[in-house]
């Protein structure tokens, strides 16, 4: 279990498996700046968060609600759960019947290959059922491209996937250390891109072993 001061975010998560280095610019050197895609989404769950709540036959819907877990050392925030009602699940203040809870979140993109919306989402869900006591099988993304939801199965092996990613992600904050650069495509839009500066740190570790290559004697050289 952990205590309130070793709690983390759970967006540091979405940061660590998108990029390990990302996350400890930010959460390690409080380094962040801006561009389009993180203004547009920042924008995007601002006003899902004002929206306020709102209750339908059948669907009761809480926007902002704030997550915590102590077992994964977790602390957050969900877009949406919404509480839909069921023969079976949990009580809600002022409502008759139980009400099972389905997390959705708002995503301004498409869907990642990397899986980092979908761990980012379990966490919120682990985070609920030890908060309501109540086991939650899926949820939701509702993604700007395509404008429709797209459903997210909690399965034992996503789940083995987020616990992983947590306990990573506090091994990284304990540590202190930002994780050196790795290029790759996905660098061109990160909002830290002149501060992570990826291709000056490979470019440097290409030249190192190419001096280093360069400067080795053959073997069997006389003057070795």
């Amino acid at each position: 279990m952990f205590s309130e001061d070793d709690l983390l975010p759970i967006s540091a998560l979405q940061h660590y498996v998108f990029c390990p280095r990302q996350c400890g610019l930010i959460h390690l050197e409080q380094v962040w700046s801006e561009n389009l895609f993180t203004a547009e989404g920042r924008r995007l769950h601002e006003k899902v968060h004002d929206s306020g709540d709102e209750s339908r036959p059948g669907v009761r819907t809480v926007r902002g609600l704030r997550l915590r877990s102590l077992r994964l050392g977790l602390v957050g925030q969900a877009d949406v759960v919404e509480f839909q009602q069921s023969e079976v699940g949990v009580e809600l203040p002022g409502a008759d019947g139980l009400w099972r809870p389905f997390p959705v979140e708002y995503k301004r993109g498409k869907p990642k290959r990397n899986k980092s919306d979908e761990i980012q989402l379990c966490a919120q869900a682990m985070c609920l059922e030890e908060m309501l006591d109540f086991p939650i099988e899926c949820g939701a993304f509702f993604y700007g491209r395509p404008r429709r939801r797209t459903q997210v199965d909690f399965t034992a092996e996503l789940r083995q996937r987020t616990e992983q990613a947590i306990q990573d992600l506090h091994d990284l904050i304990d540590s202190a250390r930002t994780p050196t650069a790795r290029y790759g495509k996905k660098c061109d839009s990160c909002s830290l891109y002149q501060h992570c500066l990826p291709k000056a740190t490979g470019v440097r570790k290409n030249l190192d072993a190419y001096m280093q290559k360069a400067f080795e004697l053959p073997q069997g050289d006389p003057d070795a």
